[in-house]
């Protein structure tokens, strides 16, 4: 990486960021592109968040990355928020040209899903209601599905996440329930999406939140967690015959959003995802 004066600077701002597959992927996507940019990550304590915002602002950076846990507080000290971003009310990359606010978790989610199927007119099932359940909620809703069902082990949270997204008036059948009614759910279940941790490493042999029984093979299944690639529920959604998803998707495309925001480029996916897979070290 050549850099010099003017090479512009984006990157991310989390506490902790070392172990980021972030910087890997988009400078090796500037490299393709012969692109006068860095990527780089900063460790931003809780404290200084303030501080960290204003200075970047003031060093001319074009653009930041924003993770746990800054994207909730990092917002108010953003001069514009994006529509869908504020109805989430969380902020994960950060534009330097307006300092407005984007939310593209879900929309990573929605772009990984619509390689295999659409989101338009379907019945969508999602378990968890929590940072990405929300954010992957209302894009769906965005995006034109028809029925949303929020279950979690928290009923009384899933039931608030479905109130804010009917609010919205983005979706009009938006329902609640237990996460462990989910076999109730899935005859009839066009995409299953998972955002709890469950299958994640270490916890690789946790029971998932549905089986192949429950699923058919009409059904998209997507996995938000992508270490492993391969989680227990892809499995059980594999052995049923359905369609899976993995969650290294949803990581490619919410950078690939970024990268957009930031440059006004579309990005180069293919570099983006080879880069990422080499990171994580899959085949």
């Amino acid at each position: 990486m050549n850099i010099k004066g003017s090479t512009n600077i984006v990157g991310l701002i989390g506490h902790p960021v070392e172990h980021s597959f972030s910087p890997p992927m988009h400078n090796q996507a500037f490299k393709a592109l012969g692109m006068d940019y860095a990527y780089v990550a900063f460790d931003v304590n809780p404290l200084n968040l303030k501080s960290a915002i204003e200075g970047a602002r003031s060093l001319n950076v074009k653009g930041l990355n924003v993770t746990i846990p800054h994207k909730i507080d990092v917002m108010k000290y953003l001069d514009e928020i994006d529509e869908v971003a504020g109805l989430i009310g969380a902020v994960n990359t950060i534009d330097f040209k307006n300092m407005k606010g984007f939310n593209t978790d879900g929309i990573g989610a929605v772009k990984a899903i619509e390689e295999v199927t659409s989101i338009k007119n379907s019945n969508i099932v999602i378990a968890g209601a929590g940072g990405a359940s929300r954010a992957i909620s209302f894009h769906v809703a965005k995006y034109g599905a028809d029925t949303l069902t929020i279950l979690n082990r928290n009923v009384e949270k899933a039931r608030n996440l479905a109130y804010d997204i009917s609010d919205s008036d983005l979706i009009s059948s938006v329902r609640s329930d237990s996460v462990s009614e989910i076999g109730k759910y899935l005859s009839d279940c066009h995409i299953l999406i998972d955002t709890t941790p469950l299958g994640m490493h270490p916890n690789i042999t946790d029971r998932p939140v549905a089986l192949a029984d429950d699923m058919h093979e009409d059904m998209v299944v997507f996995d938000a967690v992508y270490n492993p690639n391969e989680t227990v529920l892809i499995k059980e959604a594999i052995k049923a015959g359905a369609k899976p998803v993995y969650g290294i998707k949803m990581l490619l495309y919410q950078g690939a959003e970024s990268f957009r925001i930031w440059t006004g480029h579309s990005a180069p996916v293919d570099v983006m995802e080879k880069a990422l897979r080499e990171t994580i070290n899959l085949e």
